[in-house]
């Protein structure tokens, strides 16, 4: 049996959504899995492969998990992983393999299990459901911890707006994001992050433009990634000046995402290098789509 899964990147918290909002974007990692290639081989491609060299691939240990959770032993593959998802940037490019790891063991075993199925065990190896919510179902999602699937902010109606990223070279750990996040916040700044929170998810959920702008302001993590980040208020601040409705850190860093109407994206492209230059942090801009597929098996396995 040979078949390919295709999973896309997606962006969590989009400012104050922290772990809990998640947007797919249209730039997919694939996998492919080929019961009558050499067992057990791993081959890394793509723009990306350099970074996964000598790392443990994530799309294994995925299919692992859930076969050994199902009672069931995987037979003998082969795994062609294509990364153009930049890995450790914020664009969730781990979620991506993993929700592809267990597309894939569906896939291979025939278990047939749900999405909602594949969304609890997604969630509890990646430890929150933004990113994986995005990767397995696309469109923005809302995780709701006690809640076994996710509530849906946008799935492909007009939106009004596209995504313009700023990729930077350096990479983001998660493990340093998470600990330069203090054990206490201030009542107020918890205070704005509820209301910033429920207008962000509305303003998705209903394409308000101006409660999307309100909603995309944070005081619970950004604040204090920005030490890490030094370009990001930056890049926010010009991202806004010339057009985005709002912008915010994607994911834990180090890429900036911005929503924009589509005809103020060139603006916002163009700002976001001439920003870059000022501050000398090499990186790239992309135009990444929100995009309303998940993740899928491509073709038929055969």
């Amino acid at each position: 049996m040979r078949f390919t899964v295709k999973a896309p990147a997606s962006s969590a918290n989009l400012g104050p959504g922290f772990d809990a909002i998640g947007l797919a974007l249209d730039l997919w990692n694939t996998v492919t899995i080929d019961t009558d290639g050499p067992a057990g081989e791993v081959t890394n491609e793509g723009s990306e492969a350099a970074m996964l060299a000598g790392h443990d691939n994530l799309t294994v240990q995925a299919m692992q998990m859930l076969a050994q959770d199902q009672n069931r032993e995987l037979p003998p593959f082969s795994i062609v992983a294509h990364t153009e998802i930049p890995v450790s940037r914020g664009l969730g490019s781990s979620a991506a393999a993993l929700v592809a790891g267990l597309v894939a063991a569906d896939a291979l075993l025939d278990l047939r299990l749900t999405q909602d199925q594949l969304f609890k065990y997604a969630w509890r190896m990646e430890g929150h459901g933004d990113n994986v919510g995005a990767a397995l179902y696309g469109g923005a999602v809302l995780a709701v911890p006690g809640v076994n699937h996710p509530t849906f902010l946008w799935k492909g109606e007009d939106l009004g707006l596209t995504v313009v990223v700023f990729i930077p070279e350096a990479t983001g750990a998660t493990w340093a994001a998470r600990a330069a996040l203090p054990n206490d916040i201030p009542h107020a700044d918890a205070a704005l992050n509820v209301a910033t929170a429920a207008g962000l998810a509305i303003g998705l959920k209903t394409a308000d433009h101006e409660l999307i702008a309100a909603g995309m302001r944070d005081m619970l993590h950004e604040p204090y990634r920005a030490r890490l980040f030094p370009h990001l208020d930056a890049m926010k601040a010009t991202a806004r000046d010339h057009g985005a409705v709002g912008a915010a850190l994607s994911g834990a860093g180090s890429t900036v995402l911005a929503l924009v109407p589509p005809d103020r994206a060139d603006d916002v492209a163009d700002a976001f290098e001439r920003t870059a230059a000022r501050l000398v942090v090499p990186g790239r801009v992309a135009h990444l789509a929100p995009v309303a597929l998940g993740a899928q098996v491509v073709g038929v396995p055969r």
